[in-house]
């Protein structure tokens, strides 16, 4: 299967569980073997792919900046690409520049989802009920394109990803295992770092600066080591 698959699934849940004037948003970045899985909450009307009018990349956060921050500080995202998002309204991204920025995003080697794609007209908060109906995509995603890592952002997503009551703050750095179409997969859960979260973002640095120090570059070295 291709994740090209899922986007007519996606498109039906967003009649369902999201505004029908808007998009579905779906993913981007690196596909294949990525280092990090990104998996945030859901996407809101802010994005500009959210617009029927759109024709590029339906990925996340597009025409937004304050999550770039985040990319930029964990060294995820080129300087001028991030002077770039950082000096132009959220209006003014065009469909080439939202590729320029997930080309980037891909030459770093990680991939962003939500777990919800339903795309509502601002961040009002959803059950989870409505998530619990994505999930299994979800894992779908993740058995095609195989990350390293997955990093889920928050206490709901986490807690509807793993099946078990999760609190960030008691789980920092800890990892759990999850098998997909059995298929282990690595899990860390780590604050929400923007909207309300933004307050956050330091404690997400520090732990997503910790995951990748750990998982991504110490397994690197073993294999160049190696090799």
């Amino acid at each position: 299967m291709q994740l090209s698959q899922l986007t007519k699934e996606y498109d039906t849940l967003q009649q369902k569980y999201g505004d029908p004037s808007l998009n579905s948003i779906y993913h981007g970045g690196c596909c294949e073997n990525p280092d990090i899985c990104f998996v945030f909450m859901n996407p809101t009307g802010k994005n500009v792919a959210a617009s029927k009018s759109w024709d590029g990349i339906k990925a996340p956060w597009l025409g937004t900046k304050n999550i770039w921050d985040l990319f930029f500080v964990l060294n995820l995202l080129d300087e001028d690409i991030y002077k770039q998002i950082k000096n132009i309204k959220g209006s003014e991204w065009t469909e080439e520049f939202a590729s320029n920025v997930y080309n980037n995003v891909e030459k770093h080697k990680y991939f962003i989802t939500n777990l919800g794609k339903c795309t509502q007209v601002d961040a009002r908060p959803l059950p989870d009920s409505v998530y619990l109906k994505y999930l299994a995509l979800l894992e779908k995603e993740i058995s095609i394109i195989k990350p390293k890592i997955v990093i889920l952002f928050g206490n709901q997503v986490s807690s509807i990803v793993l099946n078990q009551k999760i609190s960030v703050s008691q789980v920092r750095k800890r990892c759990f295992i999850k098998d997909i179409e059995n298929t282990p997969y690595k899990f860390y859960s780590v604050y929400y770092p923007v909207g309300n979260g933004r307050f956050n973002i330091n404690k997400s640095i520090e732990d997503i600066n910790w995951i990748i120090e750990n998982e991504i570059l110490e397994n690197s070295s073993m294999v160049s080591v190696s090799s």
